[in-house]
């Protein structure tokens, strides 16, 4: 009985979102526009519901060409792929509010699995993959609550990027979203949504832990 019920929170919030933050979005789309390489949006091939392929929204924050260059799909702190303008939108997450759109087409839920690249999911075993998009990817999730300073983790790491991505981080968040749809109820997502809030505003706040004391053990960091 749930999912129906979130659909209906999915589709009149996400109009709520984007009439209230209009104000916001237009000016960054001007901005954006004179700035940069001067597109907008960033539209990539995501897994989605039932591993079916959709293209997600993200305000435009790096370089048109950084798939191919440095360090691929892997973004690291300080980027030198990164835009001046992104680096404040990928901080705040602001560059994730187009992904509003997304959710009011049904591509999306507001809280969810992450949704991974082709290469990512690839990699993911099959036994895995059957089971994580189950449920609608969301703009939020624990996954995103965890890992709200991922570049971070990369930074520090003395292993390749794409070498600590599938050893480490890859597998704990495929336990997350696993462990997530084992738990899916309206509780979990307000907790996510106000730890989300949380971790923006405060991004070192660890208080996901003893809300959901349940989650699977980290591994390697």
């Amino acid at each position: 009985m749930y999912k129906p019920i979130k659909r209906l929170f999915d589709i009149i919030f996400s109009l709520l979102a984007i009439a209230i933050l209009s104000p916001i979005l237009i000016p960054i789309v001007i901005l954006l526009k004179l700035t940069g390489e001067g597109y907008i949006f960033y539209f990539q091939k995501r897994i989605g519901y039932k591993c079916n392929y959709f293209d997600i929204w993200k305000f435009a924050t790096m370089l048109k060409d950084s798939p191919n260059i440095g360090t691929g799909t892997i973004t690291l702190r300080k980027d030198p792929r990164i835009t001046p303008m992104g680096g404040f939108l990928r901080m705040t997450k602001i560059n994730e509010l187009p992904q509003l759109f997304n959710v009011l087409k049904g591509d999306m839920s507001f809280i969810g699995p992450r949704p991974l690249v082709d290469k990512n999911f690839i990699a993911t075993p099959k036994e895995i993959k059957d089971k994580i998009y189950l449920n609608k990817p969301g703009i939020t999730g624990i996954g995103s609550v965890v890992f709200r300073d991922e570049e971070k983790l990369y930074s520090q790491t003395i292993m390749p990027p794409e070498q600590y991505y599938q050893e480490v981080i890859g597998p704990y968040k495929c336990e997350l979203e696993i462990w997530y749809g084992k738990n899916i109820s309206f509780a979990t997502d307000l907790k996510i949504l106000i730890l989300t809030a949380l971790v923006i505003l405060m991004p070192n706040n660890t208080l996901y832990r003893s809300w959901f004391k349940d989650l699977p053990k980290a591994k390697g960091f």
